[in-house]
């Protein structure tokens, strides 16, 4: 059993006291009955809740796949830029959070939801979840960038060495901008745009297409986004 109006301020019907106020001015309703006491116990699983005559349905957990699109940050919220949450117009909840944070210039894969424990599995540096990243870099990459990346770079200086874990580069094309495709299993801050700068080269693109076993839908252009299908929150719970 939940209170009503925590039941309807997490369904984002509004703030907490938006709420109590609409109760007092009768534009809620339990099973066709106008409610006027917010501290009434609702079954959120069974009762019928309506708000200004529109039903409010509610939902535990939710879960969207977005492709991010340069310039926004990943943030919850911002006084200045738009950030990924301002993106998602249907969301039920308003406790959504994105599930590890891309550069502002960075698209891609970002998982948003308010699954606290889902989030932790996959950021836990222990579970070494695999994220996968397609890069524009400015120089010729090389095999002996390869060897170092494989066995690990210092990304800090050398008074204070800050050290990455073997990482998989796969050179798509080498060129005066070279394109690769990166997997590293962890989320140092800046971290593949200082590995580069670690061997002498600069990222100018960067799209992260992986994240686990959830790979960015191809369908879904810079600032789209879908929920997540049963398969795959299947595979992401794994």
């Amino acid at each position: 059993m939940m209170r009503l109006d925590k039941y309807l301020a997490e369904m984002g019907i509004g703030t907490r006291q938006e709420v109590k106020k609409k109760i007092r001015q009768g534009n809620i309703s339990v099973n066709g009955t106008v409610v006027k006491a917010a501290d009434t116990k609702i079954d959120e699983n069974q009762d019928e809740i309506m708000a200004n005559g529109q039903p409010v349905s509610y939902v535990s957990y939710e879960y969207y796949m977005l492709n991010k699109p340069a310039g926004v940050i990943s943030a919850t919220e911002d006084r200045k830029d738009t950030t990924v949450l301002d993106l998602i117009k249907d969301k039920k909840r308003k406790d959504l959070f994105p599930v590890g944070r891309l550069d502002k210039d960075t698209e891609g894969l970002l998982l948003i939801t308010n699954d606290g424990d889902l989030a932790h599995r996959l950021l836990a540096p222990k579970k070494h979840v695999d994220k996968v990243y397609y890069a524009k870099i400015r120089g010729k990459v090389t095999e002996e960038d390869v060897k170092q990346f494989e066995k690990g770079l210092n990304i800090g200086t050398e008074d204070k060495p800050e050290m990455t874990r073997p990482a998989s580069l796969e050179i798509l094309t080498s060129a005066d901008e070279s394109q690769i495709r990166l997997t590293i299993h962890e989320g140092k801050f800046h971290q593949v745009k200082r590995m580069f700068l670690a061997v002498g080269k600069e990222v100018t693109y960067l799209k992260r297409e992986r994240m686990g076993t959830l790979c960015l839908d191809e369908n879904l252009k810079p600032g789209e986004y879908r929920p997540l299908t049963k398969e795959e929150m299947e595979h992401v719970r794994k």
